[in-house]
């Protein structure tokens, strides 16, 4: 087999891995002839083999065909919705994942249903819970927010999500292209709001992601001391600079953007598909400006958004290059800049002894074209077990 690492940048051919099935991981990693002591063979001829994706935006409660951007109206939906979210995430190559806000809490539920075992067939996760808005903002609904109007009650209430299971912390610094009372340059949740939650995430050695599309939303958040920008769609030149004296990571969501003009036409409300088409262009020069000046950008696409499928992940890639990335430098958005962000660059992300055995086995070479990573037949493994 052909092998890309996800750390370094070219393929190894003739290639083999050695797994220990009992814990998934990694033992041994070299070429040629395989050991001879193997219980058991997998032939990979002329496959090539990469390390499964890590989807960091994530809304696994969402049906992209409902457009409300309700993310379920009963919790029972919700759950059926996340459980086959989550499978088609896998299905396309995600083997670890990030819910970042969820109806009725129901990833936190389901969360505990994995540690059992009593869910398979799904990729890790991290869950965060309904995220933190303030009252009327984006993401203000029944079922999705956690409404706070003081840092008071956003302390509170990230306390009160950490302590029922939360492993990330959202909240809402702007407004969104998915709600008719606001727009990207609305600021919504305050400085010092955010500050609150921030502290109380780190105290619990959590981190805290902001949505965040324009300003001053976008500043308010890196000033509050976040640890990723989600979207970032209007992020400055001084603001990337202070990211990458701070540390933090921005999420781009760029397929999210793209859906919605480019399927949304006479279905979406038109001031939807308005929104997301004016900003679609600036994106792309802003986040080019902001990779240049060495932002770190991770890999995540708002799946459960109108249009945006769980299968999308493989696409994102391919816009990243409209950032100016390489088909690599795309690749480690996920194999080394989403898993630092996530806290499990020791267990995920890539391929290489002690880590977990979850790959991806692709027909074409990924470094050589980045649209090889969207085959609709791949196979996928978790622990070195196929899955798909």
């Amino acid at each position: 087999m052909s092998l890309f690492d996800g750390r370094q940048n070219g393929i190894r051919e003739g290639a083999w891995l050695a797994v220990d099935l009992t814990s998934g991981q990694l033992v041994a990693i070299g070429g040629g002839v395989p050991p001879a002591e193997s219980d058991e063979l997998v032939d990979m001829h002329d496959q090539y083999v990469m390390p499964g994706f890590l989807n960091v935006h994530t809304h696994i409660a969402g049906d992209p065909r409902a457009f409300d951007g309700i993310f379920g109206s009963s919790e029972a939906e919700s759950a059926v919705f996340a459980y086959q979210n989550l499978r088609e995430l896998l299905q396309s190559g995600v083997t670890f994942a990030r819910g970042l806000g969820t109806s009725f809490d129901v990833d936190l539920k389901l969360k505990k249903m994995m540690r059992t075992g009593v869910m398979t067939q799904i990729p890790h996760f991290q869950p965060s819970g309904k995220a933190f808005v303030m009252t009327g903002g984006h993401g203000d609904h029944a079922n999705g927010g956690n409404r706070v109007d003081s840092p008071d009650e956003m302390r509170k209430g990230v306390r009160q999500a950490l302590k029922v299971g939360a492993e990330v912390i959202k909240m809402m610094a702007t407004g969104g292209v998915m709600s008719p009372g606001d727009f990207m340059d609305d600021p919504q949740l305050s400085v010092d709001e955010m500050h609150a939650g921030v502290l109380e995430a780190h105290h619990k050695g959590f981190k805290a992601a902001a949505h965040a599309e324009g300003n001053p939303g976008i500043q308010n958040a890196i000033d509050a001391g976040v640890d990723s920008i989600e979207h970032g769609f209007y992020v400055t030149e001084s603001e990337a600079r202070q990211m990458v004296e701070q540390d933090i990571y921005l999420t781009p969501t760029l397929v999210a953007e793209w859906a919605i003009p480019e399927f949304g036409q006479g279905v979406l409300p038109d001031w939807e598909v308005k929104k997301a088409a004016d900003a679609l262009e600036d994106t792309y020069v802003n986040l080019r400006k902001a990779y240049e000046i060495g932002v770190k950008f991770t890999c995540g696409t708002d799946a459960g958004t109108p249009f945006n499928g769980f299968d999308r992940t493989p696409e994102e890639f391919e816009l990243l290059t409209k950032v100016g990335m390489t088909p690599f430098e795309a690749y480690t958005c996920s194999s080394l800049n989403a898993a630092e962000l996530c806290g499990v660059a020791d267990r995920y992300g890539t391929l290489e002894v002690g880590k977990q055995a979850d790959f991806q086995v692709l027909s074409a070479d990924p470094l050589a074209d980045v649209k090889a990573v969207q085959q609709r037949d791949k196979a996928v493994y978790l622990g070195g077990e196929r899955q798909f």
